[in-house]
């Protein structure tokens, strides 16, 4: 389970599982632990997140996972 925090440190969602359904990427968890949620993420939406991203924050992204 994947658990995404606010920056005081409270759960804001419990990630349960990622799926695929046709082209979107379905996202379920619990919001605040106890109110279930299935977000649904397109292929136009991912493009979107990726013009967030930087140089600097692309060279994090590549370390974070061993840090």
């Amino acid at each position: 389970m994947l658990t995404l925090y606010s920056p005081d440190n409270t759960k804001l969602m419990e990630i349960e599982a990622l799926e695929r359904r046709g082209n979107d990427l379905l996202i379920k968890g619990k919001v605040f632990g106890a109110m279930p949620m299935t977000a649904r993420l397109s292929p136009a939406e991912a493009r979107k997140g990726l013009r967030l991203l930087n140089f600097k924050l692309v060279l994090f992204l590549l370390t974070f996972l061993l840090r």
